[in-house]
């Protein structure tokens, strides 16, 4: 016996210090393979829409409102996207999802193919995209839980936190690789040629899905809907640390998020056309990635919390230096350094949502955090364009990075107690 658990310790103590520990888990490296491909995806589709739509209307809540009608639909269906993760098959879910995706761009397409015919209007070209953005909002409030949820079953309990860093890697990616290449094929290929490319990127994420070995999975202790729902909430209510870093990346998100307003600063401020606004867009994931490469070997969780606080306070100081930049190369360096920030905030937040919740609650713990997390991005998106309409952008994007700082003031006082939190524990007592 004595020796059986020497061997275990020797092993677990090699997978510890392997880098590369969970994309050795076949279903693991596919999920991770499909996020790519996914964000990838949706990237090159925003950049498009986004500075498309902008070059047309010259109305920053156009862009704003390109975000609410994601938002809506998702923060309305993603408790119930949770429900059915934990009470579904989480594979079967994705599958659906990224199906009905698929001929979405196609419709894009067509909106902007007879705008330029002339034969709708800015107003129709305008709401013909709010309905398709609204319908991958409601895709999302769906998919995201049940994606969110499957990949603590595909991998060991101590691999989590190097799990956490390769999803997180898999994404930044896509968000490096996919504004650039939507900016570049915007700019040389147009329109057309690129939303046909991420109607053949869905495509690939709907076939890698099918290539998942068949599982099941752990079931609800109830059957009741709303009462299924209310566990969640109920949850992540009593567990502090849960509740303030899902708090903590919703309020910063919400007034910190520079991106929505980017197409107007290469289009008007730094005046770099789609190439740059491509390069301005993957900045924050270039300095994300190089992070989260450091994090395999060099993981944030001692002094966990201390590390997400100090992360999002760096976030909200390079987002002010960004705003009152106008040279190229300093708004690269700020917008990167905005993406090193957040991928530690990111880490943390990951493993401490796939350590805390119990098995069978993981689809509503991550559909509640997909709720005021994810969609803030949308939400922030709407107050970004907002305020640069009635603020002006410079001003707008200032008052995004002191709100940042100030959230992150008043959580250091209220949460000192979580410092000496250790998450790798599963614990905040």
């Amino acid at each position: 016996m004595p020796l059986k658990i020497l061997q275990d310790f020797i092993i677990l103590m090699n997978i510890q210090n392997d880098a590369f520990a969970a994309l050795r888990y076949r279903d693991f490296s596919i999920v991770t393979l499909n996020q790519f491909c996914l964000t990838l995806a949706i990237l090159i589709q925003e950049i498009i829409v986004a500075y498309s739509l902008y070059q047309i209307t010259r109305d920053p809540l156009t862009l704003g409102f390109i975000g609410l009608a994601e938002a809506i639909p998702f923060i309305t269906l993603s408790l119930w996207g949770g429900y059915f993760a934990d009470k579904l098959n989480k594979q079967s879910i994705m599958k659906v999802c990224l199906f009905f995706s698929i001929p979405l761009p196609l419709v894009l397409w067509g909106l902007f193919h007879f705008h330029g015919l002339e034969k709708i209007g800015i107003s129709t070209l305008s709401w013909g995209i709010y309905a398709v953005i609204f319908a991958l909002g409601t895709i999302r409030g769906f998919y995201n839980p049940s994606a969110t949820s499957l990949k603590p079953f595909l991998i060991p309990r101590e691999l989590y936190a190097n799990g956490a860093t390769w999803t997180t890697i898999g994404w930044q990616s896509g968000v490096i690789i996919g504004p650039m290449l939507g900016g570049f094929m915007l700019a040389f290929l147009g329109r057309e040629t690129s939303l046909f490319t991420v109607t053949a990127l869905l495509a690939t994420c709907f076939m890698l899905i099918t290539l998942l070995q068949r599982r099941s999975f752990p079931k609800m202790e109830t059957e009741n809907v709303l009462q299924s729902l209310t566990d969640g909430f109920r949850f992540i209510w009593k567990t502090k640390i849960v509740l303030w870093a899902i708090s903590l990346d919703l309020v910063s998100v919400l007034f910190g998020g520079v991106i929505a307003l980017l197409p107007i600063f290469a289009e008007e401020i730094l005046k770099v056309g789609p190439e740059g606004l491509g390069y301005l867009r993957a900045a924050p994931s270039i300095g994300a990635l190089m992070t989260m490469i450091v994090l395999t070997k060099f993981p944030p969780m001692h002094h966990a919390w201390r590390n997400m606080l100090l992360a999002v306070a760096g976030f909200g100081i390079f987002t002010i230096l960004f705003a009152f930049s106008n040279n190229i190369w300093l708004s690269l360096f700020a917008l990167a350094m905005t993406g090193a920030c957040d991928s530690v905030s990111v880490v943390v937040r990951q493993t401490v949502l796939q350590i805390f919740p119990p098995e069978n609650m993981r689809g509503r713990v991550a559909a509640v955090n997909g709720m005021f997390v994810s969609s803030s991005n949308e939400l922030g998106a709407f107050e970004s364009g907002l305020a640069a309409k009635y603020l002006g952008t410079i001003t707008a994007t200032i008052f995004g990075g002191c709100m940042t700082l100030a959230v992150v003031t008043y959580c250091w006082f209220k949460t000192s107690d979580l410092f000496k939190v250790d998450i790798t524990k599963g614990t905040d007592h």
